[in-house]
């Protein structure tokens, strides 16, 4: 039997999580070694869940916003340990007393810290997507003005 140190029901309700993010979580919950560690990479993750791979990378990120999963290494993944199951009470209890503050989920501005982040990076998100329209729309300029410089020669 696993034990886990926080019941995630009431938390998670509150995230407005995607929902393929609720799904990893809950598949990631089930596969992971006592302590949260898993060992899957995101082709098999999509692959259990059937989604596509940018699927299961949006999934993680949201994820990965809400303190709930952290990426280790490619294909090893840690689940927050407030979330993770443990052999016994007593290692549920150890590695939440162990975790930085900053990690924990009962954080009176948890949920408003998740929605922050998600901001964020969402505006990061944006404002790559501008940027590489604005070098796009400098390379048509470019390509257009290098034509029209062309001479026939003949």
């Amino acid at each position: 039997m696993k034990w886990a140190a926080t019941n995630a029901d009431g938390l998670l309700s509150d995230l407005d999580l995607p929902p393929a993010a609720y799904r990893a979580l809950l598949k990631l919950r089930a596969l992971s070694e006592p302590g949260g560690r898993i060992a899957m990479d995101q082709a098999t993750l999509g692959e259990l869940l059937g989604l596509s791979r940018p699927s299961v990378n949006a999934a993680l990120r949201s994820l990965e916003l809400a303190k709930l999963v952290k990426k280790v290494r490619n294909g090893v993944y840690q689940i927050n340990p407030m979330l993770a199951g443990y052999s016994s009470p007593e290692d549920a209890h150890d590695a939440v007393k162990m975790m930085p503050k900053a990690d924990r989920l009962d954080s009176r501005n948890y949920v408003a810290n998740y929605h922050k982040a998600v901001t964020a990076y969402q505006d990061q998100l944006a404002e790559q997507r501008k940027k590489r329209a604005a070098a796009a729309a400098a390379k048509k300029a470019a390509d257009a003005k290098r034509r029209n410089s062309l001479h026939a020669v003949g």
